[in-house]
C-alpha cells in the first residue's frame, strides 16, 4: 500500500506523525514531502506528486488536510483540516517563523507575507468547487473533539458525508493513529468481501 502524507503548517515530511506512520506500517510505503509555504507553489506541487505516485490513499493533517481535500480523484483522509487558514490569525500571520522539523532543503525558517496570506485566501475560496457525488465518497474527515486550533467539522459536513470525531486534540499522537487513523485506512482499503 502506498500512502502520501501531507504535514501541517510550519512542519515537514520529517514530522513525528510520519515517523509514527512508518513504524506502525512497516510493510507499506509512506511518502511525505516538504510542502512549499506558498499555496501558489504548494497546490500544483502536491497535485503533480499525487499524479506521479498514484497513492492508494492520501492523509493530511491541519493545513495538509486542507490540501488533501483538494486532491480530487484520490481516496483521502483529512485530519483536523485547516480550511480557513487565511482568517485564523492564531495560525497564519505575517513574520518570520521557524520550521518545527528539519526539511530536506535544510531551511530552518520561513517568511509569511501579506501576499502569501492573500494566496491562501484566494485558494480557500475555490477549494470546495467541483465536488461531485463520486468525490464525496472519496474524502473522509477526522476531527479531534478537543482541538483548540481548528473547528471545521460543520464546514466539512456541508460538502462531504463521511466525518467522524475522535477523542483527541489537534495533533495526532500514537494512540489516535493506532485507534482511529489506522483502522479507518484499513477499512477504506479492504475490498468488500
Amino acid at each position: 500500500m502506498k500512502l502520501i502524507y501531507f504535514h501541517g503548517f510550519a512542519s515537514s515530511g520529517a514530522s513525528g506523525t510520519v515517523e509514527l506512520l512508518r513504524n506502525m506500517m512497516p510493510e507499506d510505503t509512506v511518502i511525505a514531502p516538504d510542502i512549499p509555504v506558498d499555496p501558489v507553489e504548494a497546490l500544483p506541487f502536491l497535485q503533480k506528486l499525487c499524479q506521479d505516485e498514484q497513492p492508494d490513499i492520501i492523509v493530511g493533517t491541519s493545513m495538509g488536510g486542507m490540501y488533501a481535500q483538494q486532491m480530487r480523484g484520490f481516496l483521502r483522509i483529512c485530519v483536523n483540516p485547516a480550511f480557513n487558514m487565511s482568517t485564523n490569525s492564531k495560525v497564519l500571520k505575517t513574520g518570520t517563523f521557524k520550521f518545527h522539523n528539519g526539511r530536506k532543503d535544510n531551511q530552518k525558517e520561513f517568511r509569511i507575507t501579506k501576499e502569501i496570506i492573500q494566496h491562501f485566501n484566494q485558494m480557500e475560496r475555490q477549494q470546495f468547487k467541483g465536488i461531485t457525488p463520486e468525490e464525496q465518497e472519496l474524502c473522509y474527515g477526522l476531527f479531534g473533539i478537543n482541538d483548540p486550533v481548528v473547528h471545521t467539522y460543520d464546514l466539512f459536513k456541508k460538502h462531504y458525508p463521511h466525518a467522524q470525531r475522535f477523542e483527541g486534540e489537534h495533533q495526532l499522537n500514537e494512540k489516535v493513529v493506532r485507534k482511529t487513523l489506522l483502522p479507518l485506512i484499513r477499512e477504506l482499503l479492504t475490498p468488500n468481501s
